[in-house]
């Protein structure tokens, strides 16, 4: 699957999805653009987007969008907090449908 790591997450979760094609926000060189210009970019490009923003659902028409969303929800977005949603986050994107919001923990 090809995954955007949205730029509130740390690079380093990257490397913790080694069966996935992920690429950072930075490395795109889309840094600061807009929430709804960045998923209408990504969805040229990814099959899902991983953020940790908890309002993006409400914020934006995910279902015009050919794109999954997956929320990260943990009491921060450091790297040791987001570790331990790692297997969750993998069993979710093994049945994440186009235009599915999905959240994985909290």
């Amino acid at each position: 699957m090809r995954i955007l790591l949205d730029e509130s997450l740390p690079r380093p979760l990257a490397r913790l999805l080694p069966e996935h094609e992920v690429r950072t926000v930075a490395a795109m060189g889309w840094t600061g653009i807009r929430n709804s210009e960045l998923l209408q970019l990504a969805a040229g490009e990814f099959d899902a987007f991983l953020t940790a923003d908890q309002n993006l659902g409400h914020q934006q028409n995910l279902s015009a969008l050919p794109i999954a969303i997956v929320v990260l929800v943990a009491p921060t977005n450091r790297i040791e907090y987001l570790r331990p949603l790692i297997p969750a986050l993998l069993r979710t994107l093994q049945t994440l449908a186009p235009r599915q919001l999905a959240r994985v923990g909290g």
